[in-house]
């Protein structure tokens, strides 16, 4: 089933679906579909393998309309197939892992607010998401949803629901540290009171639903920190460990990632391994991360000017790409220039133009990768523009004048980007 045909084509790839732990979902049969991939590879060897992960996004089929339009983008540009050569046998493969499942991430999509749903779904929904069973998680989310419908127009947070927040932030083992941690830990403290407070001060442009404003704000924050925390886990452990199977299995074969939103912590995930300290058996030929919810800091050499290094810089340092790093960032992009920063540092750094001194807390989706020597900044083209990627670079494209939301990235033009990575 997993086999998905693209829509308009002759083509199809293989969805493989992973759970909150990153280990993969058994098949009706009770196989692994990872079997049925290597074993079918194996028997047909592709020239090139295709890895793609997507963002805040739940379900199946939701994560299968993401590939659906970004493969298909891909297939219309025949010149580009073309110039892969004529022996090119692409093996593509999407991978699914539970994001926020009420999470919101279709075409119009400007930022990362959850579908509108009535208050006790909301709740309930939490207490899935955030800790499924957990008897204490949901008896705390009860407490604090029965605040926000006793009290929704507070203008200050009550220090007794601040101590549950608090709480609830102790049972989910809410980490912060400096911004070379890794990407579950590169943001502040958790402080609910900070987080009501600026949310209400970002008011209508924050654009959160009801139940992600007010008394409710600090859930953003938590929801933030276990996605990113999701991702890295996801990534670092089966994924990783299905990508290195197929290389051993595929010793000609080119592989290339592309990761979009917090799918770029995924596909960075898989370059390193558990802990970023393993490697795969080789290198892989191309990594795009396109409009990355992720640290601009996250690759640096140096971080602020200062010694320290970002927690995937040791991907840069080996290296565990042969051929180039490619970004995308757009002025559009209002969930990832100012909802990531807002949930991550609390602060509602939105500037488009690279300033001269960069901010703490912003994505590669609003600066690109930041803090190393290796990278330049460059527009993105049409889809006819000759990159001229080298290997071994970082280049950082500002598509603004094609990315016009955190979700509209399934154009030619994001889609001859990847082509050119690839053909490096």
């Amino acid at each position: 089933m997993p086999l998905c045909s693209i829509p308009g084509t002759t083509s199809s790839y293989w969805l493989v679906s992973f759970d909150k732990a990153g280990v993969e979902r058994r098949e009706d049969d009770d196989t692994l579909l990872t079997d049925s991939i290597l074993a079918q590879a194996s028997a047909q060897p592709p020239t090139h393998v295709f890895f793609f992960s997507h963002g805040w996004k739940g379900d199946f089929k939701a994560a299968r309309d993401q590939y659906d339009r970004w493969i298909g983008a891909m297939l219309a540009l025949q010149p580009d197939i073309v110039r892969m050569g004529p022996n090119f046998r692409p093996l593509f493969i999407g991978l699914h892992w539970p994001s926020l499942p009420f999470g919101q991430e279709n075409f119009e999509a400007a930022n990362f607010a959850a579908d509108a749903v009535p208050l006790d779904q909301a709740r309930d929904r939490y207490a899935t998401f955030l800790d499924e069973g957990n008897p204490e998680v949901q008896s705390l989310l009860a407490a604090i949803f029965s605040e926000q419908r006793d009290n929704a127009g507070a203008v200050r947070m009550p220090p007794a629901l601040a101590e549950l927040y608090n709480r609830l932030a102790g049972v989910l083992q809410y980490r912060s540290a400096d911004l070379d941690a890794p990407p579950d830990e590169d943001g502040v403290k958790f402080d609910p009171q900070a987080a009501f407070e600026v949310t209400e001060e970002a008011g209508v442009n924050y654009g959160a639903n009801d139940f992600e404003t007010g008394l409710l704000s600090p859930l953003r924050q938590l929801s933030f920190w276990i996605m990113k925390k999701r991702a890295r886990s996801v990534g670092e452990s089966s994924m990783h460990d299905f990508v290195a199977r197929l290389q051993n299995a595929l010793p000609a074969a080119r592989f290339h990632l592309m990761g979009h939103s917090f799918g770029c912590i995924v596909v960075s995930g898989i370059l390193g391994g558990a802990g970023g300290a393993g490697t795969l058996p080789r290198q892989v030929d191309s990594l795009v991360l396109v409009q990355g919810a992720v640290s601009l800091w996250a690759y640096a050499d140096k971080i602020l000017l200062l010694p320290k290094r970002g927690y995937f810089n040791r991907t840069i340092r080996r290296p565990a790409v042969r051929g180039p790093i490619v970004t995308t960032r757009s002025t559009h992009d209002a969930a990832v220039g100012f909802a990531y920063p807002l949930a991550v540092g609390l602060a509602g750094q939105i500037s488009f133009d690279i300033p001269r001194i960069l901010p703490p807390f912003g994505g590669i989706g609003t600066f690109g990768i930041q803090g190393t020597n290796n990278a330049q900044d460059r527009p993105m083209g049409s889809s006819d523009t000759e990159y001229a990627f080298q290997p071994g670079t970082i280049v950082n494209l500002n598509g603004s004048n094609f990315i016009h939301g955190h979700c509209d990235i399934a154009g030619s033009e994001v889609a001859h980007a990847m082509w050119q990575a690839a053909l490096v």
